[in-house]
């Protein structure tokens, strides 16, 4: 019987040591298992493993900045609104808010957090919601959006923690911070955590309140779900339970969080859109430049920089300040002046087109038509001329431009054209004459609706602005003086002289003559009589060959109708050869970049000013004397004293302006009143604005509204009162340098006293 029992325990021993040995066997296989598991992760055995170079310059497509000579960033260039900014650059508030919603322990682990893990083992195939920091970083570099197949997302899940550990090897937990917020997407085209403190608050990260950088964090556990803009209430709602995160990890005194809940989310919502912001006729004749410029100027393997990519940085001259005063002054004008043409509109009935046949707006129509990005598509679609043609007659819901805002409607295509066709275009450009850089660049009223740009694009008719490039050849080669007198009376050119086809009979506007004046006086009041004697006496090829040394590379026809403006010329052409002359005769090439960086601040390229002498100082000073004639006592005066009409023509026009400093200007208006010009200039600052409709069969009835004066000024009026409000622009009321022994009489009296015996004396009666 003892032997039973003693077979028994033996048994028994054994059966304890099969299982000891099982159990050891089966967790050393296991715990290979799992070793080979991570090991084949790390070959890359389940997709390809980032290199050591990868992980020591992740690819992150970094945004091409924009930025102002004042240091701010007006524009972006992008597949991935990203702007990369340093761990010094975040708050203190929002490290904190991050790691106490998002990983606890992060600064505990070394990329894996245990409790986490299990947790995600858990719950695999589902969020996955306890990976660290760490993790979340290298699946927003190198891998992305799980799958939800579970065996690739177990895949996926150990490529993750391979990655993380070793980004945890390869930086501090400050740079993976950094790295992490630099990385995730916060919706409306806000990558990283610079662009959505600049989409949803209108800050640099490092001026985020606590409140604010809650809603941020909160939105990382769903971007699309819980941002501020789209889903207020359950922004607010998860801004909260990161504040009660906060108080919990000891980062938020509970009597603070308290006030903060209170709080609504406050949003200053600006998104970095190639249509949205500031200058976005500017930054897409920038777009172009860099196209061209990354060709001439490649890596050096030889590739080409990717501007949506590479996280350029490209300096330029415009002021932030300048260009928000410039746009502001458009837009308030515009929206006023355009009910004024539409009340020309509704007076006649082929509107939006004034004093035209219907048959004429037929053709018009027409031509939009054919010209509409619709007709394009369609045609390389192989749909017929009758397909395309209905098309434009099918109602369709779409979104169009008020100036009250974007608004929803239903109309046909056609019907968009029409609608399009009446309003009125502005260009607007100013520029430093002394170093050439351009402050700023308004295209137009809306450059979502309306692609053409008015500054760089469309070369208009310049009317009467065209003239002081007259007086000015003729002071240079007939040694004339803004003091010496002209008659002003009928004058006429024959057929056949300069190659014209036809006699030339200019008329003044007014109808009058007035006699003997000053070449002040006439410029002054655009006398076209004068200009047309003026421009016989030098020949139309002298002036035409002045405006190419003053950078017009507009074609100028060789006619003596160029006189009274008959040449179109670019808004940014004519602003640099009125430059001219308040730099002292020197031409100055236009410059819109200072500086190119790449992304480590190493610069490629610095620009240079292109100069050259066209006339001399007292020439150049000669004519600012004339320009500022028309400003004092022309067509250029209500800059000083308001203009004609009762509060409706004053709150229309931003009256009264009271610009009382020394001014160097000139209205100008075409036939028909197409096209209004004002340029303008002080010392330090030139600045040109048109004002017309695209087409130019579209406009005014009368000079009332049609002129320049009245078109234009009013823009240049309001831009340089918000220059002189801003104190830190030091933008000049000072007059413009007079040269040491000025050789040209300057100084004298506008009107000539008929009754004066010294009218003899001083008249110059030329032959013509």
């Amino acid at each position: 019987m003892a032997t039973g029992k003693n077979t028994k325990s033996g048994n028994s021993n054994d059966g304890f040591f099969r299982y000891i040995k099982t159990f050891w066997l089966i967790f050393l296989i296991g715990l290979v298992s799992v070793v080979l598991f991570f090991l084949m992760a790390s070959w890359g055995v389940f997709g390809k493993m980032p290199t050591f170079d990868e992980l020591e310059n992740p690819d992150s497509n970094v945004a091409t900045e924009v930025i102002s000579s004042d240091g701010v960033t007006i524009g972006k260039f992008y597949l991935e609104n990203r702007t990369p900014v340093k761990y010094a650059d975040l708050p203190q508030h929002l490290v904190d808010a991050l790691v106490a919603t998002e990983d606890e322990r992060f600064f505990e682990h070394s990329g894996i957090d245990a409790r986490g893990t299990l947790r995600a083992a858990l719950t695999l195939g589902g969020s996955g919601g306890a990976s660290t920091i760490s993790q979340q970083l290298a699946k927003n570099l190198f891998h992305g959006e799980g799958s939800k197949n579970i065996v690739e997302r177990i895949a996926q899940k150990a490529k993750e923690w391979v990655i993380a550990i070793r980004l945890e090897r390869q930086y501090t937990k400050q740079e993976i911070i950094a790295m992490y917020l630099n990385t995730v997407d916060f919706v409306h085209h806000a990558v990283g955590i610079r662009s959505a403190a600049k989409t949803y608050f209108g800050k640099e990260p490092k001026e985020l309140t606590v409140e604010e950088v809650a809603v941020i964090v909160g939105m990382l556990k769903n971007p699309s779900q819980l941002n501020p803009k789209s889903h207020p209430e359950s922004s607010l709602a998860r801004r909260n339970v990161v504040l009660g995160q906060m108080v919990k990890n000891g980062f938020l005194k509970p009597e603070l969080k308290a006030e903060l809940e209170k709080k609504e989310i406050k949003l200053n919502f600006n998104p970095e859109d190639h249509n949205e912001g500031i200058a976005t006729y500017f930054r897409e004749y920038l777009r172009d430049f860099m196209k061209k410029w990354v060709k001439e100027h490649p890596k050096e393997d030889g590739t080409e920089y990717d501007i949506y990519r590479d996280g350029l940085k490209i300096y330029v001259t415009l002021d932030s300040r300048m260009q928000k005063y410039a746009e502001e002054s458009v837009h308030s004008h515009l929206a006023n002046l355009q009910e004024e043409f539409f009340i020309g509109q509704k007076k006649n009935e082929n509107a939006p087109f004034v004093r035209i046949s219907k048959d004429e707006t037929t053709r018009i129509l027409e031509r939009a038509m054919k010209n509409s990005e619709r007709w394009r598509i369609m045609s390389q679609a192989g749909k017929t001329e009758k397909e395309i043609r209905a098309s434009f007659n099918k109602k369709a819901k779409m979104t169009v431009f008020s100036w009250k805002g974007e608004r929803d409607t239903i109309m046909t295509p056609m019907d968009s054209i029409r609608y399009y066709k009446h309003f009125l275009q502005a260009g607007l450009m100013s520029m430093d004459p002394e170093t050439g850089q351009v402050k700023a660049w308004v295209g137009g009223i809306d450059h979502k609706h309306f692609k053409y740009d008015h500054v760089e694009q469309g070369a208009r008719q310049v009317g009467s602005t065209f003239k002081p490039f007259v007086y000015a050849t003729a002071i240079e080669q007939l040694h004339y003086t803004p003091c010496d007198t002209i008659i002003d009376s009928p004058f006429s050119m024959p057929k056949g002289k300069y190659g014209i086809d036809a006699d030339w009979h200019p008329q003044n506007s007014n109808g009058k003559f007035e006699g003997p004046v000053t070449l002040k006086y006439a410029l002054a009041h655009s006398i076209n009589t004068v200009s047309a004697k003026l421009i016989d006496q030098v020949g139309p090829k002298a002036v035409v060959d002045l405006t190419k040394k003053l950078g017009i590379t507009s074609n100028i026809p060789e006619q003596p109708a160029i006189a009274l403006g008959a040449a179109e010329i670019t808004v940014r052409e004519m602003v640099a050869a009125y430059s001219a002359f308040a730099n002292k005769g020197m031409y100055i090439k236009p410059m819109v970049i200072t500086r190119i960086e790449d992304k480590n601040g190493v610069e490629l390229f610095r620009n240079t000013s292109v100069t050259r002498e066209v006339v001399s100082k007292d020439i150049a000073y000669a004519v600012i004397k004339l320009l500022q004639g028309v400003t004092e006592t022309g067509s250029g005066g209500r800059l000083r004293w308001g203009g004609p009409g009762g509060t409706a023509y004053n709150r229309m026009t931003g009256y009264p302006y009271a610009l009382t400093n020394p001014i160097a200007g000139k209205t100008g208006t075409t036939q028909n009143q197409s096209d209004g010009w004002f340029m303008g200039m002080v010392p330090n600052l030139a600045t040109g604005v048109w004002v017309g409709n695209e087409d130019r069969s579209a406009h005014f009835r009368s000079l009332t509204y049609g002129q320049g004066a009245t078109m234009a000024l009013p823009i240049w009026g309001m831009f340089m009162k918000k220059c002189y409000g801003d104190k830190e622009l030091n933008v000049s009321k000072k007059d413009f340098e007079r040269p040491e022994n000025l050789s040209i009489k300057v100084d004298c009296n506008m009107v000539i006293e008929k009754d004066s015996t010294e009218v003899d004396l001083n008249l110059k009666q030329f032959d013509f």
